[in-house]
């Protein structure tokens, strides 16, 4: 892996390859610092709201969030390592804000592009940089999970 970004051994030139999105962690301090909190804000994207696993505060993040019959997907652009991703898997809940309602949401697992891209939706986006072995973070409603179907 390369220490200067999360590219995770992607061809430069294809983005092929690799386990992790090409985009550099860098790019990631400045979203996380300047346009992450200016997205909260003007509430037009789904917002994952976190517990910090060291610190317990409370933390926003904003995301694409793919609709699956069980719960959400979520696209780590920066790869699984990001501390959103972390925080989650630590505390094995969230919720999500979405056109200002709350979704609890539980039992948070990597998933391989390949095995869940199938279940979402036609009309959702590609993203550069995703291999179909890249790892998303899959999560189920919580009336889902008390009452499965």
């Amino acid at each position: 892996m390369c220490k200067h970004c999360s590219c995770y051994g992607l061809n430069a030139r294809t983005g092929e390859g690799g386990l992790g999105m090409p985009l550099p962690r860098w790019l990631a301090r400045i979203n996380k610092r300047v346009f992450n909190p200016v997205e909260v804000r003007r509430g037009a994207r789904p917002v994952l709201i976190h517990t910090g696993r060291s610190s317990g505060k409370t933390y926003r993040t904003p995301l694409d969030a793919h609709r699956l019959p069980d719960g959400y997907l979520f696209i780590p652009l920066y790869g699984p390592r990001t501390d959103w991703v972390k925080n989650v898997l630590a505390a094995q809940a969230a919720r999500l804000c979405i056109d200002g309602h709350e979704i609890e949401l539980r039992s948070p697992r990597l998933v391989k592009k390949k095995d869940i891209w199938p279940m979402v939706p036609t009309n959702n986006k590609s993203y550069p940089g995703i291999s179909s072995e890249s790892e998303l973070l899959r999560m189920t409603s919580a009336d889902k999970a008390q009452n499965p179907e």
